[in-house]
């Protein structure tokens, strides 16, 4: 059943008393892009978590998409998330409503028929406009010591790894030259985007691990946001969008949200 039958329903008196009491429960933590039968499309904002890590953690977008999808999962759906972004990144996230669906997404995402684009803000200006970037991605630490266990590095060693990079524009912040890039992944490694803008010269503003030493990270893990830090960096969160997806005659679109909007405000306003 799709959000607004829920709500026709619910407002001609038909929906279970354990679902009732007011309006879906608040989905401001994120937006609703699309639905379909099958598919439920959302706007993730930066620092909401995907999924629970530990036992009475911070609210998560899939405690919230349950909440959202009650009717379904009482009635033999369920919530199963095709694609994941990481707790800093924004953008599109597509949920499976069905096992049917799920199989199916999950299935495609190997066969690499799902097209992903992102948008990226990183330090200076490429001296490319298009470029691909094919270099195998590896844990750091089964090749060299690191201090973070999920920090990533390309390596002869590492599994594949292939992403498309396109100049959109160009911008001058008051520390210096930045752009704005679109990403094309062909492959779904951990921080890939991150690690190879990182590893070509142009890492991704805002990222602690891989944007001018990952000692960064360390530094924010023990203090927080300091001026420091956004002496540094920027921006308190890596500026990583996901901006579409889409797969067979499915899209969902996401522009990029008010923090990099404003940050980006000094390019041409095409942006």
């Amino acid at each position: 059943m799709r959000i607004a039958d829920w709500r026709l329903r619910k407002e001609a008196g038909g929906v279970p008393s354990s679902i009732r009491g007011g309006d879906r429960p608040n989905q401001a933590e994120f937006r609703i892009l699309g639905e379909t039968e099958e598919f439920l499309a959302v706007d993730k904002p930066s620092g909401l978590l995907v999924h629970p890590t530990k036992p009475g953690g911070p609210r998560t977008l899939w405690d919230g998409v349950c909440e959202l999808l009650g009717y379904e999962l009482v009635n033999g759906g369920q919530v199963s998330i095709v694609n994941r972004l990481d707790r800093e990144t924004s953008g599109v996230v597509v949920i499976a409503k069905t096992l049917a669906a799920a199989r199916a997404a999950g299935l495609a995402m190997q066969r690499r028929e799902f097209h992903k684009e992102y948008l990226a803000l990183v330090f200076g200006w490429p001296d490319w406009e298009e470029i691909e970037v094919d270099a195998p991605i590896v844990r750091l630490g089964e090749v060299a010591p690191s201090e973070l266990w999920l920090e990533r590095a390309v390596h002869s060693s590492g599994v594949s790894a292939c992403t498309g990079f396109r100049v959109e524009q160009r911008g001058m912040a008051p520390g210096g030259p930045y752009a704005l890039v679109r990403a094309r992944p062909v492959t779904g490694r951990t921080h890939q985007i991150r690690v190879h803008l990182a590893h070509v010269g142009f890492p991704v503003i805002g990222d602690k691990i891989y944007a001018r030493g990952h000692g960064h990270y360390l530094n924010f893990i023990a203090t927080g946001w300091t001026p420091e830090l956004a002496t540094a960096l920027w921006l308190p969160r890596h500026a990583l969008h996901c901006t579409r997806m889409e797969w067979r005659d499915l899209g969902w679109e996401s522009s990029l949200p008010q923090d990099l909007a404003d940050f980006s405000d000094t390019l041409p306003p095409s942006v």
